[in-house]
C-alpha cells in the first residue's frame, strides 16, 4: 500500500479487532458514471498461509494496475488483513457485462485458476441506483469487518 493508503479498524463478530489495510481510489475508465446505476462487487480472498497471502496481495495490485483501461470499470479499492491472511477488492462497475468481461479475462483467470486451490473465496454483489463511494465502501466494509453478516448467497 502507498502513502495516502488509510487502515480502518472494526469489531469483528466475534469481539476481535479487524485492521483492513485500504488502498487510495483507484479510478477506471469511466470514474463519473453521473446519475447511472452501478454495480458494487466485494470479494475476499482468505490464503491457507502468508506466503500465499502475500502471493495474492502482491497479483492483485498488478491487476490494480491495469485498472484505468478496463471496460466498464469505474474505480476500486483494493484492501488486505496481513494477520487474517485475507485480500481481495471492492470495486465499482458500469454494469454486470464489465465484470463478466474482467472475470473472464485472461490475466485474471490465470491469477484466480493458480491461487483456487490454495484458500477460500467468497463475493458478492449489488446495485445502487447512482455511485455514492462513501455508502459503497461503508457497506463494504461492514461485511469485511464482520459488523454485518455476508449475505447467504455469497459464494464460497
Amino acid at each position: 500500500m502507498k502513502s495516502g493508503d488509510r487502515t480502518d479498524r472494526g469489531t469483528t463478530r466475534r469481539g476481535t479487532k479487524a485492521s483492513l489495510l485500504r488502498a487510495r481510489w483507484q479510478p477506471g475508465p469511466d470514474p463519473d458514471p453521473a446519475d447511472a446505476p452501478v454495480w458494487i462487487s466485494v470479494t475476499e480472498f482468505t490464503a491457507d498461509g502468508h506466503r500465499r497471502a502475500l502471493g495474492v496481495a502482491l497479483n492483485g495490485l498488478r491487476l490494480r494496475r491495469g485498472w484505468p483501461a478496463t471496460d466498464g470499470a469505474v474505480g476500486m479499492w483494493l484492501w488486505a488483513d496481513p494477520r487474517r491472511r485475507r485480500s481481495g477488492a471492492v470495486s465499482v462497475w458500469s454494469g454486470g457485462p464489465a465484470i463478466a468481461g474482467f472475470v473472464g479475462r485472461p490475466d485474471h483467470a490465470r491469477i484466480a485458476g493458480a491461487f483456487r486451490a490454495h484458500g477460500t473465496m467468497r463475493a458478492t454483489l449489488w446495485s445502487q441506483p447512482r455511485f455514492d463511494a462513501a455508502a459503497a465502501w461503508g457497506t463494504a466494509h461492514d461485511l469485511l469487518v464482520g459488523a454485518t453478516p455476508w449475505p447467504e448467497e455469497a459464494s464460497r
